[in-house]
């Protein structure tokens, strides 16, 4: 299922935001998007300056008070406010915040968070400011605060995670497979969820999930226009893949019910080891194992099918900054590989500058499953991608899946379900 950000605590999970249109101010008819820069990342760094974060009190106040603290000394002359917002209505804080024309210098913004504040010229374009953004963090992360249809990029990448595989090697073994050798693409998964099935009488399931709009982009569907005004993702490759889905929902290869209020997740049902494959985080294994110690020693993770999906908080400057100097060099402060990485020792999360790759505590496993797992997916960072469009709102997720779910119990056409999906995801993308 589609995985969107939220709160820290709840690292990366579901929630979303729909700005544009509420007032923000006038939007710019170039379709350029974001305000230019007015003072280059060289000026001279002094003055006050705010920082926002999310939910980030009071688990994390040592942690960010010790970075500002360090700021400060770094640019004599500084000084830092903090604001941290709850996270339950972190979306209503930001939209009123930006009506009022009080956005904080420096906010913290998951790209579709940024993307209607963009759209309406309140974030800066820190490229712009910035010439090294794209040198020094991963090109994933500097992508996913670029947007069709917009010039510029809108904020810096701060904290990363992303999905790797984790696959049961007793039920794999059970079925003549090998968790060590696992499927590499769907159609190999497709092959070893038949063999899995046939072999156990139809008791044993490897697959749990239905597709959603980053399988597509997967699959090297469209998804969205260029000029970022229209979904496309109603095409014959989109619905061929609903279609491989729903012969192998057919067949039985998926549980009946994966398509009602019953369905307890792909995750849980791995958890349970009820399913042999799920994905998750670099750190999931650890929670696997710690929900039913009886999978310990028999969890075998790899990397993600296909291109791995890029899930990423960021820190984006205020256009209407008074300070953009001292803004544009907080944001990088924040966002450096030294406080990324002491950051990620104490969350489970991954930094995003490129630096990090030859920080050991990352790229070194010391060969137990926890640690290999920790290292496949901080090496999945290099080509991992926002698989699904930050234009995408909750709302038309839901429709999205909801369409898909018909298809796949065959109540009617998995091209029909596209066609709806897109006509109504192109009205909610009016509004």
């Amino acid at each position: 299922m589609r995985r969107r950000r939220s709160a820290l605590v709840a690292l990366l999970a579901a929630s979303a935001l729909t700005l544009a249109g509420c007032g923000l101010g006038s939007s710019d008819s170039s379709g350029d998007g974001g305000a230019k820069p007015t003072v280059g990342a060289d000026a001279q760094v002094t003055g006050a300056v705010s920082l926002q974060t999310w939910a980030l009190k009071p688990k994390f106040t040592s942690y960010v008070e010790g970075v500002i603290k360090a700021f400060e000394a770094k640019y004599p002359g500084t000084k830092v406010t903090w604001l941290d917002q709850p996270g339950d209505g972190y979306d209503k804080k930001v939209l009123s915040q930006a009506s009022a024309g009080d956005l904080p210098d420096v906010v913290n913004l998951p790209p579709d968070f940024a993307l209607p504040l963009a759209k309406q010229n309140l974030l800066l374009d820190v490229a712009a400011a910035d010439a090294k953004i794209k040198d020094e963090y991963v090109e994933g992360g500097v992508a996913a605060y670029q947007y069709q249809g917009l010039s510029g990029t809108f904020g810096y990448p701060w904290y990363l995670n992303t999905d790797i595989d984790y696959w049961n090697s007793d039920k794999f073994a059970a079925a003549g497979l090998d968790a060590k050798n696992p499927p590499k693409t769907f159609d190999e998964l497709l092959a070893a969820a038949k063999i899995m099935h046939d072999k156990s009488g139809g008791k044993e399931y490897l697959m749990s999930r239905l597709p959603g709009i980053g399988d597509l982009t997967n699959a090297g569907v469209k998804i969205l226009s260029d000029d970022g005004k229209k979904f496309t993702f109603n095409s014959p490759e989109a619905a061929a893949l609903l279609d491989k889905y729903r012969e192998a929902y057919k067949a039985g290869y998926l549980p009946r019910d994966i398509l009602t209020q019953e369905y307890l997740g792909n995750s849980k049902l791995f958890t349970q080891s009820k399913v042999a494959w799920t994905t998750g985080g670099g750190n999931a294994i650890q929670d696997f194992t710690k929900d039913n110690p009886s999978l310990k020693g028999k969890i075998v993770p790899s990397p993600a099918l296909d291109t791995p999906p890029l899930y990423v908080q960021g820190l984006s400057v205020s256009a209407k900054t008074k300070n953009q100097a001292a803004a544009i060099a907080l944001a990088r402060f924040v966002t450096n590989a030294e406080n990324q990485a002491a950051f990620a020792k104490i969350v489970n999360i991954f930094p995003s500058t490129k630096a990090s790759a030859s920080d050991p505590y990352f790229s070194k496993s010391d060969g137990t499953p926890e640690s290999d797992a920790k290292v496949l997916a901080f090496e999945s960072l290099a080509k991992a991608k926002s698989l699904t469009p930050a234009v995408i709102s909750g709302a038309t997720n839901d429709f999205i899946g909801q369409q898909i779910s018909l298809a796949i119990s065959g109540k009617i056409t998995s091209q029909a379900a596209l066609d709806a999906a897109v006509n109504k995801a192109n009205q909610l993308l009016t509004q």
